[in-house]
């Protein structure tokens, strides 16, 4: 099989808007991508708040909000579709040990992505994975049309990096993504050349 026909998977990956996209939402954004195969890829952008805190968002879904430690954690727009749903990327409970939660996909190695109330209702109670990242909606790629955009340089792409995801405020990930690539904002340029 030729390098040119290899699939490539970034799982794991951040996914770093190039100047040149400048779709309301992708613009300037972050996206962990939780799946990417053959048949499209799945992705949270982490860097774009929506105005809400958890307190806020658990008031909204009646339920108790006792994790003092996220006390002042953003909900972040995920993306564009099913905008009312939450998605909770978080860290397992422990290693090697199958999540608790009733609807939760493995995305890491050492992450997993839940939809399901229970990991709410765990975290309400002061339980819950101790480090987690909250978004409404979802970003999606059907089949080959991330790597078209990868390829029309809409997005550098980098290993995913726990501490952007889970220390870094949401308002500095971008500027944190580009610097696990060695680059700062003010050197990318909006279009790039081809040969």
């Amino acid at each position: 099989m030729s390098q040119e026909n290899t699939p490539i998977n970034l799982s794991s990956h951040f996914l770093i808007a190039m100047p040149g996209l400048t779709d309301d939402l992708f613009a300037h954004s972050v996206v962990y991508l939780c799946e990417h195969s053959e048949k499209g890829a799945l992705g949270l952008i982490i860097n774009k708040p929506t105005g809400l805190d958890l307190p806020l968002l658990f008031e909204r879904v009646d339920l108790p909000f006792e994790r003092h430690d996220l006390q002042q954690a953003e909900v972040l727009v995920g993306g564009p579709l099913q905008t009312e749903r939450g998605f909770v990327l978080h860290e397992p409970l422990a290693p090697d040990v199958e999540s608790p939660y009733s609807s939760t996909l493995k995305v890491g190695p050492n992450l997993e992505m839940t939809t399901s109330r229970d990991v709410l209702e765990a975290m309400s109670v002061g339980a819950g994975p101790k480090r987690a990242l909250f978004t409404l909606g979802y970003s999606s790629w059907g089949q080959g049309q991330l790597e078209t955009e990868l390829a029309e340089n809409a997005w550098l792409t980098v290993q995913a990096d726990a501490q952007v995801l889970f220390e870094t405020p949401a308002a500095q990930r971008y500027d944190a993504a580009l610097g696990l690539l060695g680059l700062k904002p003010g050197v990318l340029m909006s279009s790039a050349g081809h040969a």
